[in-house]
């Protein structure tokens, strides 16, 4: 890491964690030029998909701790059924 990006990198640990999580996020937006143009309605049909199963009580959700609980737990990383 080159000392201009380990001094930024050191400026940004002292934002909040709201100004880090957007900060990554503007960072993460400059990695690919690519735009998905399926993305967009992909994303809002997945979005009303879940809603739907939350307001139908088909689903259930699961606060953060235990969500990365198991997560952490699990062999590859992901949630388990």
């Amino acid at each position: 890491m080159s000392s201009h990006a380990k001094e930024l990198f050191d400026q940004a640990r002292g934002l909040s964690a709201s100004e880090r999580a957007l900060l990554a996020g503007w960072l993460i937006e400059t990695l690919d030029d690519a735009v998905d143009e399926d993305a967009l309605p992909a994303w809002g049909e997945e979005i009303a998909r879940r809603l739907t199963e939350l307001d139908s009580g088909t689903v259930e959700t699961v606060a953060w701790p235990e969500a990365r609980r198991r997560i952490l737990e699990s062999p590859d990383g992901t949630t388990p059924s």
